[in-house]
């Protein structure tokens, strides 16, 4: 119990102390600490005066589609998808933005899946709202149809 009361004061104390330092223009403590130790020793406190530019260096990565199927003029992948993360749906709109010419579809073991617990957005919904071709359970006849179509045409 004594503990409890102890980490409450703490809260409290931490909690007014940034507080006090909000009202005088910073976000925590530890700012306004600084600045009065800048100031205590006879120096001007400039606080947040400069911007500096900078880019966020990027990297080259690769995607390795799961299937690669014939269609005129070219070819489309199919991905095949029980969990979709976030990671894999931010890596499908940078390739969809790259490469607005490559076709890939998704095939998902549920398409009616959310994209996280308490999501009111299926995976469904969300190729609707980014324009991405998908399916459920099973490549749809008319993909296959179309591969079907162009693998006789090339032999």
């Amino acid at each position: 119990m004594a503990l409890r009361k102890s980490h409450r004061k703490k809260r409290t104390t931490t909690s007014a102390a940034r507080r006090r330092a909000i009202s005088k223009g910073y976000r925590s403590g530890l700012e306004d600490t600084t600045a009065t130790c800048i100031a205590k020793a006879g120096c001007v406190v400039l606080f947040e005066t400069d911007k500096i530019n900078y880019v966020v260096p990027s990297r080259d990565a690769k995607y390795t589609p799961d299937f690669k199927l014939p269609k005129e003029g070219g070819f489309f992948y199919i991905e095949t998808k029980g969990i979709w993360s976030v990671q894999d749906r931010q890596k499908h709109l940078l390739i969809k933005e790259q490469y607005p010419d490559i076709d890939i579809r998704f095939v998902f073991s549920n398409q009616n899946a959310k994209l996280y617990k308490g999501s009111p957005t299926t995976y469904a919904a969300y190729c609707q709202k980014h324009g991405f071709q998908y399916a459920h359970k099973v490549i749809p006849d008319d993909w296959l149809e179309e591969a079907r179509k162009e693998s006789k045409r090339a032999a």
